[in-house]
């Protein structure tokens, strides 16, 4: 019931539409029933009965005459038999006219809710903190807003048309047959809790196996996109063959949860179906009796059981939804997790804020760990305004997670690092990202335009101007002219029509337009062939100019203006101190500077 109330409130928004969904159903539903009463009389004159309304005085009686009774001729039994037939078909016209309506106010309400919902989760996704994207798959994330909203949207179907529509059939229809005859009615209603009680437990195994066999979905879509992203990996190791058995296990693992759900889902129908057809032969011959007994006309028993018999379509898929809704409440389930994890904002207990770097950032005692595993120890250094500080060491050492803790896109977990004096754990998020640039060795560029990946998250706050004077300083500006489009051309995917050197300076292009006083740099320049480099070079060093500036250093040739060096052993400082200082000291530093030079140290 919790899942229900949490998903209406993406319902408030659209009341309007509901409303008016409801309306046109209800009215569709009235004109349904009505239209079939028209039965009695037609039925009525033509077993030889001429007045046609020659039942038990009821409203029920009184309506039809206001509908039928200037048409009955006496004495002319085919007239009145045109006559209520043009009724019929001008009551059921109009009864789809408002059904269609409904239709459509429905299947608007439908996508807009799931539009709400899809923008949603997506919004409040990319307010998560990094940790939850480390340990949640991007497949499964994907599955989640893509796929996971489409879902939930079906009890939303459920709930807000068909059901309305069938809940208002049903209750118009069992008003008339109870004022037909109500005895047969209530024989006829016994189906009801009875449907209800069988039906329990296949909801009961529904919900539980649709939540499984969202993951499992999830799971295909993770190994798709991974197989997508690394494309390049699998082909070159000939890998296809072993990606072949992931994607199939995963496939085949959903197949086999679907066939189950399938096999389950599908018993409701029949239940309801054969329940239902028990207790109409049940009232057709009770009724046969009471024709027999002159207490039904023939006229009006054919009617009841044709209003019987249209009464269990719309009965059977309203016992059919709350198995459909076991899906979407399973969808919904893993939504409402994405969305009861807490935010980056929420997280942020900062008050303060901070405009510019005016001293110094101070690492003191810094230690961060995840889980039992201990990445940094007993970090302790300062960096002035303008320094640059390059952390060398093997992978793994901690440098990543060292510079990740400037920006907060992870807390340490012992220690505090101070901008300023002041704690940046209590400095707001958004005042601090906005002091520190990244510009990493893994360029990221989005499908847009040149412009719009230089002036990314801001397009509206720089000028064309601004924007080509920091593609020149990030020598950028003369590749993107040659463009087709210049600084309008699109650039694909991941900016796959660019080059790893034009990539590396659209990346540098991006930092100079922000001007942040506090620079992340992952050396980019490792992988470039000798001209691209010279040329990135020249930009990061216009970028490095009155910043203070944290280095991920791969080749020590270019870190030798650092003012600087520490060299990271196991998340621990094992030295630091000038390029020309660690090289006299003949440690670490300098075999590792001799190993890259080719020299052997003293």
């Amino acid at each position: 019931m919790r899942l229900y109330r949490r998903l209406l409130v993406f319902l408030r928004p659209h009341r309007a539409r509901l409303a008016g969904n409801i309306v046109c159903n209800v009215i569709g539903a009235a004109l349904d029933g009505v239209a079939f009463t028209l039965l009695i009389p037609f039925l009525n004159l033509l077993f030889n009965n001429d007045d046609g309304l020659k039942v038990g005085k009821s409203w029920l009686i009184d309506l039809l005459h206001a509908l039928v009774g200037q048409l009955i001729v006496p004495g002319d039994r085919m007239a009145s038999l045109r006559g209520i037939s043009i009724v019929i078909v001008a009551m059921v016209i109009v009864k789809n006219v408002f059904l269609w309506m409904g239709g459509q106010l429905g299947a608007s309400l439908q996508e807009r809710i799931t539009r709400d919902l899809r923008d949603t989760v997506f919004r409040h996704m990319q307010r998560l903190p990094l940790a939850w994207f480390s340990r949640t798959k991007a497949g499964q994330i994907m599955a989640r807003i893509l796929t996971d909203t489409e879902q939930a949207k079906a009890i939303l179907a459920e709930v807000a048309t068909r059901t309305i529509q069938n809940l208002a059939q049903v209750l118009v229809t069992i008003v008339i047959l109870v004022t037909m005859s109500w005895k047969l009615a209530l024989i006829s209603l016994v189906v009801v809790p009875l449907i209800a009680i069988l039906l329990q437990p296949l909801l009961r195994r529904l919900r539980q196996g649709h939540r499984r066999l969202r993951n499992e979905y999830g799971e295909i879509t993770s190994v798709l996109q991974e197989v997508i992203s690394g494309v390049r990996l699998v082909k070159s190791f000939r890998g296809e063959y072993y990606e072949d058995d992931r994607f199939t296990t995963a496939s085949g693992g959903y197949t086999r949860g679907m066939v189950r759900i399938t096999r389950i889902s599908l018993l409701s129908g029949p239940i309801t179906e054969v329940l239902g057809t028990v207790v109409a032969v049940i009232v057709l011959v009770i009724g046969a009796g009471q024709v027999d007994q002159q207490i039904l006309d023939a006229g009006t028993l054919m009617a009841f059981m044709v209003l019987v018999m249209r009464l269990l379509p719309p009965l059977k898929q309203i016992f059919q939804a709350p198995t459909v809704a076991q899906q979407s409440l399973a969808a919904a389930e893993r939504l409402f997790q994405i969305l009861d994890e807490p935010t980056e904002e929420q997280l942020d207990k900062g008050t303060r804020t901070a405009s510019a770097l005016e001293n110094t950032i101070e690492f003191d005692r810094v230690s961060f760990s995840y889980g039992d595993g201990k990445v940094l120890t007993d970090i302790t250094f300062s960096a002035r305004r303008g320094d640059v500080i390059a952390l060398v060491g093997a992978s793994g050492a901690g440098k990543s997670t060292l510079v990740d803790l400037i920006p907060r896109f992870i807390e340490p977990t012992e220690g505090l690092i101070a901008l300023d004096g002041v704690d940046t754990r209590e400095i707001t998020l958004a005042s601090l990202r906005a002091l520190t640039g990244i510009v990493s060795q893994d360029t990221v560029l989005f499908n847009d335009t040149v412009r719009a990946n230089i002036a990314y998250g801001s397009t509206d706050r720089y000028t064309q101007a601004q924007v080509e004077a920091a593609a020149r300083a990030a020598n950028a500006h003369a590749f993107i002219v040659e463009l087709p489009l210049g600084y309008e051309t699109v650039l694909g995917e991941r900016g796959t029509r660019l080059s790893g050197g034009q990539r590396q300076r659209i990346a540098i292009a991006r930092a100079l337009l922000v001007d942040p006083p506090i620079l992340i740099l992952d050396e980019a320049t490792s992988a470039l062939d000798t001209e691209s480099e010279r040329l990135v070079q020249e930009a990061i060093d216009r970028l490095l100019a009155g910043r203070t500036v944290f280095v991920i250093a791969h080749r020590l040739s270019t870190i030798t203006h650092a003012t600087q060096i520490l060299v990271l052993d196991r998340g621990r400082v094992i030295e630091r101190g000038t390029h020309a200082a660690l090289l006299g000291l003949g440690g670490a530093y300098a075999r590792l500077h001799g190993l890259q030079s080719g020299e052997s140290p003293a």
